[in-house]
């Protein structure tokens, strides 16, 4: 493993351990120390940190996020290599866009659960139909969901346990008892599609695998649109992360 990853494992190891998940700056930083490796770089740099940043593809605000993810282990690593250099603020200029919640209605959730019947496979129909209205009905966030296992799951009760959440928070979620009667017909159908899963998961793909994120969002972007929902304004799109509200 080379110094600059080393340091990029202790960066996060420190950032995780007060409670940060950092999955998106993980892979972004792994990226950027990949474009340092193959430029030659032995350390960072303003100058290599802004053509990374502002590689094609995305807007402003997109570049400075980038650059901003970079500007954090900078500043780490400037401690332990002090010829790293840490790029200023605002060196890419930004105007922050706060999206506007897209707040659905019970017809809207009603029209995604029936988009997920054309996806191809039963076991993938049944997962996003019944992750979609589970997200719905408590308010998790979709991350928490996917992370969920059987074991969190106390169904003659109707609590969910969600473990380990923003800044390692744990709570407990009650259900409806229709909640509970689709949760329970989902787990009964998954156990009879696919009686040997991978991953002690609750959402499972039709490989018997945890679902991922990006996965998810792809898919639910699809959903979206074949549901018929549509952009509101600019700041206010179909967002899965808003059946929260």
């Amino acid at each position: 493993m080379s110094p600059l990853r080393q340091a990029l494992a202790g960066y996060l190891a420190i950032r995780r351990s007060l409670g940060y998940k950092l999955a998106r700056p993980e892979k972004l930083l792994a990226q950027f120390i990949t474009y340092l490796e193959e430029a030659g770089a032995a350390t960072v740099t303003t100058g290599h940190a802004l053509a990374w940043a502002t590689l094609p593809g995305g807007d402003a605000n997109w570049h400075a996020q980038r650059l901003s993810v970079v500007r954090g282990f900078a500043a780490y690593l400037h401690t332990i290599d002090p010829a790293a250099e840490i790029p200023p603020a605002g060196l890419i200029p930004a105007r922050p866009r706060r999206a506007s919640p897209y707040l659905y209605s019970g017809a809207d959730v009603v029209a995604l659960i029936a988009a997920a019947a054309s996806l191809r496979f039963p076991l993938r129909v049944a997962t996003y139909q019944t992750l979609i209205g589970l997200l719905a009905v408590t308010g998790m966030r979709v991350g928490e969901a996917i992370r969920l296992d059987r074991a969190d799951l106390d169904l003659a009760a109707g609590v969910i346990t969600v473990r380990h959440s923003k800044f390692g928070k744990s709570r407990l979620l009650p259900l409806h008892p229709s909640a509970t009667a689709a949760l329970r017909g989902y787990l009964q159908l998954r156990d009879r599609l696919c009686p040997q899963p991978r991953t002690t998961a609750v959402f499972i793909s039709p490989a018997g695998t945890r679902l991922l994120y990006c996965n998810v969002h792809a898919t639910w972007k699809l959903l979206a649109a074949s549901a018929g929902l549509t952009a509101r304004s600019a700041a206010c799109r179909p967002r899965i992360h808003d059946l929260r509200h």
